[in-house]
This record gives C-alpha cells, sequence and structure tokens, in this order.
C-alpha cells in the first residue's frame, strides 16, 4: 500500500496472539512519549490490528481506558486505524430453535474509539457483488454511534508470517514460512492505514490532522450499498481521496 512507509513495530501479543489491555495502553502511551506528546511526530499513524469484545457492565462504550487512550492520541495529532473486529456473526435463539445470522453492535474494543477509523472486512477482489464479509463485526456501537467508518480487503490477504508462531503452525500448517494467507478485519485495517501513509506522502500538509484525513477517506469511500451499520461510509478508495484534495 505504501512501500516506502517506514514502520516501527510495537510488540503487545505473545507468539499465542493473546496479550493485555496494559500493554496496548504503554504501547500508545510509549507513541505519546516518541512524538513529545505532540510536539514533534515522529511517529504519524498507528495500527491496531487487535481487540476484544466490549464489556458493558465496566465502562460506557467508548469511553473504556483503551478507548481514551486512543482518542487521546489522535487529538495529539496522531491517526489511529483500528480492526472494527470479526464477530459480526453468530447464533440467534428463535420459535424455530437456533438460527446463524449477521449480528449488529458487535464492534469490538478499541474500535468504539470516537475519533479513530474503525475499519470492516470486505471481499479482495469482488466487494461490489458480495458485499461486507459475514465475519467482520456491525454497527452501530453500544451507545448508537456510527461505526464502523470505512471497509478495505480483508479475505485471504496473503501477509507476513512470524516464523514458528501458533498463528501460523496452525493455519499454513508449515512453522518455517515467510507469508501466508489469512482473513479478517486484522487485515482490512492495515489497508486503510496504507493508503494514509500514501496519501501523506504526497499531502505532507495534513500530517497532524487526523480529523481532516478521516473526514477525506470516509467522503471519498465507494458505496457498496449496503446499510450503514454494516459498511460504514463504504470501500477505501486512494485515488478519490487524492483527487478530492
Amino acid at each position: 500500500m505504501a512501500p516506502k512507509c517506514r514502520l516501527v513495530s510495537l510488540k503487545v501479543l505473545d507468539r499465542f496472539g493473546q496479550g493485555t489491555v496494559k500493554s496496548v495502553i504503554a504501547a500508545l502511551t510509549h507513541v505519546q512519549d516518541i512524538n513529545h506528546r505532540g510536539r514533534e511526530l515522529h511517529i504519524q499513524g498507528v495500527n491496531l490490528s487487535l481487540g476484544y469484545p466490549f464489556e458493558a457492565k465496566w465502562f460506557a462504550c467508548g469511553h473504556s481506558p483503551i478507548c481514551v487512550e486512543v482518542n487521546r492520541l489522535v487529538k495529539s495529532g496522531v491517526v489511529v486505524v483500528i480492526a472494527a473486529g470479526n464477530s459480526g456473526y453468530g447464533t440467534l435463539r428463535t420459535k424455530e430453535g437456533e438460527s446463524d445470522a449477521g449480528l449488529e453492535l458487535t464492534i469490538n474494543d478499541p474500535g468504539n474509539a470516537e475519533y479513530a477509523i474503525t475499519v470492516g472486512s470486505t471481499h479482495r477482489d469482488m466487494p461490489h457483488m458480495y458485499g461486507v464479509s459475514y465475519f467482520s463485526s456491525k454497527g452501530p456501537t453500544g451507545d448508537g454511534r456510527y461505526k464502523p467508518d470505512l471497509l478495505a480487503p480483508g479475505e485471504r490477504i496473503v501477509s507476513c508470517a512470524a516464523t514458528n508462531s501458533r498463528l501460523v503452525v496452525k493455519d499454513a500448517d508449515i512453522a518455517e514460512c515467510n507469508y501466508f494467507e489469512q482473513s479478517g478485519t486484522s487485515m482490512a485495517a492495515p489497508h486503510v492505514s496504507g493508503a494514509i501513509a500514501a496519501l501523506l506522502s504526497i499531502r505532507r500538509e495534513f500530517i497532524g490532522d487526523p480529523e481532516s484525513l478521516k473526514k477525506i477517506f470516509t467522503s471519498a469511500a465507494t458505496d457498496l450499498g449496503r446499510a450503514r451499520y454494516f459498511q460504514g461510509s463504504g470501500l477505501v478508495d486512494l485515488m478519490r481521496a487524492i483527487q478530492s484534495i
């Protein structure tokens, strides 16, 4: 998406793909430290391809500690892109029995953060035909806000493999490999992060202005004709975003 973009990798999950909210918040705080709390934006964007189910009994939607830290980071000038989650498909109980169905109100934290760009998944090759991936978490948020914000390809995406990790051994059946195929909103979010990085490489005046970047990309997205709570503003479109400014 942005081949010349320089990346900073902050490890918050173990080899089993598990981690704690504390570790993610520590990583976000580290970004703040590197950026001197917004005074020097050495890191201009953050991608969070992770999440966990929102727990209404503990915090108001969008106000959990991790959502607060995400919003604080955005306010400091860093654009934050987050996977919506993969809990958009489940089981409903009807009079006739149980039935599988797409589920609303399934946006994961920290995707509930208001100022973040929350990304759902669509088909890799034919998004207009197949629309939103069945597993992609659907909105609205628990307090009725529009989410997700955008869609991007998230089905059967070829990406880098962590050698000997549990995920690679389980899904690729090969311990020693450099790339493997995976589906999920965690694969969709980096497409949007890359598109934003590409735009910033030629429109540097938007560095430090995540609010404008969110408006640019949501207004330039391609409508797939699905419900707002399913598709957000639509499929990310880098060329249209560039042409709109």
